[in-house]
């Protein structure tokens, strides 16, 4: 692999003041408490609080760890402990898009060893580093669950299929230029549709989310396609 330095986040990628100050906002906290009175217990909403903090910044921050400690009546220890342990959660800062790219053995068979040197040369960062702009975060993964397109790339977690050096440095100008934000949210953004049942739910009621939620999801992917098309035809013209 390349020698290139790790290269920390700059700075404050989005709204809210500098990593690392940041408290939960008014509506975060709103939410927080919605999704807290869907569990018979507080605690069972730990998980799901991390989520949402995260959404916010893009990463767990202390002050936002003890903020979830306050409204569960948990230690932030606690909170650490657990957030720690899920590597969909993050406790240090990361770039706006997480760049996953697998390694394990299907994907090695099929040039991923090459990809991810490709990936931290261009980039000018080691796995596990972030550009100096703070849009992305290299990561090294194990199996993605997606070796029928192998190498495998996930972004914040969204699958965007096999990847040459070509087609993985378009990928990055799309993310930066933001040409792919309707399919690759902001990293922490995990989910778009906001949870409003319990444990148990009206079946009638979880199959119209999960209607409306396919129609998003339809509705985002055939965007992503019409823009792919729309920028293959201006390449093809040039």
């Amino acid at each position: 692999m390349t020698g290139a330095a790790r290269t920390p986040v700059g700075g404050p990628r989005r709204a809210g003041g500098p990593a690392g100050s940041a408290h939960l906002s008014a509506d975060t906290r709103a939410r927080a408490r919605e999704l807290i009175a869907l569990y018979p217990h507080p605690r069972s909403a730990l998980i799901p609080l991390c989520h949402l903090a995260q959404e916010e910044v893009g990463w767990l921050t202390p002050e936002a760890m003890a903020d979830i400690a306050r409204l569960l009546d948990v230690t932030p220890a606690e909170v650490l402990g657990t957030a720690s342990f899920y590597d969909m959660l993050h406790t240090e800062p990361v770039g706006s898009h997480v760049v996953s790219v697998c390694t394990n053995i299907a994907c090695l068979l099929n040039g991923a060893a090459e990809l991810l040197e490709h990936a931290e040369s261009s980039l000018g960062v080691n796995a596990g580093g972030t550009t100096a702009d703070g849009s992305i975060t290299l990561e090294e993964s194990e199996c993605l669950a997606d070796c029928d397109r192998a190498p495998c790339v996930q972004v914040n977690h969204r699958f965007v299929g096999a990847q040459t050096p070509a087609s993985f440095d378009r990928l990055i100008a799309d993310l930066r230029t933001g040409a792919r934000a309707e399919d690759i949210p902001d990293h922490g953004t995990l989910v778009r549709v906001r949870r409003t049942t319990g444990l148990e739910a009206d079946p009638s009621t979880v199959a119209a989310e999960r209607a409306a939620m396919a129609e998003a999801q339809a509705g985002r992917a055939a965007a992503a396609e019409a823009a792919k098309t729309a920028s293959e035809g201006v390449g093809g013209d040039s």
